[in-house]
């Protein structure tokens, strides 16, 4: 199996006309992005707009990148555009469906309703938080970052990501007393 090119060979790939090979980079970070954005927003629908309009804006302005910083400038421009969202909230509308109410085909349904009422319980724990404390919580203990790659994309020092996340959990351990 050939090596996967990194970001940087692919950009200059498409910088150099091949503007198809941007899906490869759509695909290798997609997913991370929605999950991120969603639990930022909390709005699956809100957030898979906002990674569409991240990578429109992207790869209108590939040529101001730094292609050995791809990951943490996409990062940012998504960063951004929920920092954006969430100050328009007032304008969200509520969304069609809810999946979380579906039961899953494997599961018995007493658990899986158990386990949808404790993700609600922990989803509306975390938007609560102040948005840079809930981003840093996230990056930390959803997405699994160092405090280095944290830094990195956050363009902040790791002290300040450690206090944030130490907040972070302390308000997430007092908010949750009030629920149980």
């Amino acid at each position: 199996m050939q090596p996967q090119p990194g970001d940087a060979e692919l950009i200059g790939t498409i910088l150099a006309g091949e503007r198809e090979v941007y899906a490869v980079l759509v695909t290798r970070y997609q997913d991370t992005m929605v999950r991120h954005a969603a639990a930022m927003v909390g709005d699956r629908d809100a957030a898979a707009d906002l990674v569409q309009d991240t990578f429109v804006k992207a790869y209108t302005r590939l040529d101001t990148c730094d292609p050995d910083r791809f990951a943490a400038w996409l990062f940012r421009i998504l960063r951004n555009r929920c920092k954006d969202w969430l100050k328009n909230r007032r304008q969200q509308t509520a969304p069609l469906h809810d999946d979380a109410h579906a039961a899953s085909e494997r599961d018995d349904p007493g658990v899986e309703l158990d386990r949808t009422e404790l993700g609600r319980v922990v989803t509306a724990a975390l938007m609560r938080l102040p948005p840079g404390q809930r981003e840093a919580f996230l990056l930390k203990h959803v997405d699994g970052l160092s405090y280095e790659e944290m830094a990195e994309r956050l363009d902040t020092g790791v002290s300040a990501l450690k206090m944030r996340v130490m907040r972070a959990r302390e308000a997430l351990q007092e908010i949750l007393k009030e629920v149980v």
